[in-house]
């Protein structure tokens, strides 16, 4: 059955899951929207959308290195109380996030953060790959759509797949542990440091070594 915009539009009203989820479901269910309410809930997703709005101005601040001092990554993580940032459920997951970030070199927390323009140039890039690989000018506005969502998945934390079980995104992690601690979770910013980045290294000139060489 044939999904619509309103059917989608619908069931986030009902649930306040996101809309790629709201549209999953829905596929999944055969556009049934009571079977599609059900699904997510089941995922844990209408739950953790009810949560979404909650204010979280405790948490922590999560520090990993790897590789020796290589890499280190800084992420501060809220959640509504004090009490759930102290315990053991709360900073396991604080350090998964802390190596996910480490391992897959993200740049956004989310989409939303990307700005028009980058989103704009992203496009445009991928325009031209596909028309230089000879794709039909008909298809190639459809193409340019799905490889942006793959660049979404490469540089956007929550739509990369969790490093633990890459069955599931960071999205669908962090809405499991709002579910399941029974308060609103934000993964708000992050910083990832690794040796040498954006330092120019100097390259040796071998030509001009080896004649340095044969005057002595």
């Amino acid at each position: 059955m044939a999904i619509s915009a309103g059917m989608v539009k619908e069931l986030r009203e009902k649930t306040g899951a996101g809309m790629m989820d709201c549209k999953k479901a829905l596929t999944e269910s055969d556009g049934d929207m009571e079977k599609a309410i059900v699904y997510l809930r089941e995922k844990g997703l209408a739950a953790a959308a009810k949560k979404s709005g909650r204010i979280t101005a405790e948490g922590v601040v999560e520090s990993y290195i790897h590789g020796g001092g290589r890499i280190g990554v800084l992420v501060e993580i809220n959640c509504e109380t004090d009490f759930v940032a102290k315990t053991d459920e709360f900073k396991e997951f604080a350090k998964d996030i802390a190596m996910q970030i480490a391992a897959a070199r993200p740049e956004y927390v989310a989409s939303e953060e990307i700005s028009p323009e980058v989103i704009e140039k992203e496009k445009e890039i991928l325009r031209n790959q596909a028309l230089n690989e000879g794709k039909p000018e008909k298809i190639v506005d459809k193409m340019v759509e799905g490889r942006v969502q793959k660049f979404f998945k490469d540089v956007c934390l929550l739509e990369q797949a969790f490093i633990k079980n890459p069955d599931m995104t960071v999205k669908q992690l962090l809405n499991e542990k709002i579910s399941k601690i029974g308060e609103n979770i934000s993964i708000r910013r992050f910083t990832r440091y690794e040796l040498g980045e954006g330092i120019q290294k100097k390259e040796d000139d071998f030509a001009a070594e080896v004649a340095k060489f044969s005057q002595k």
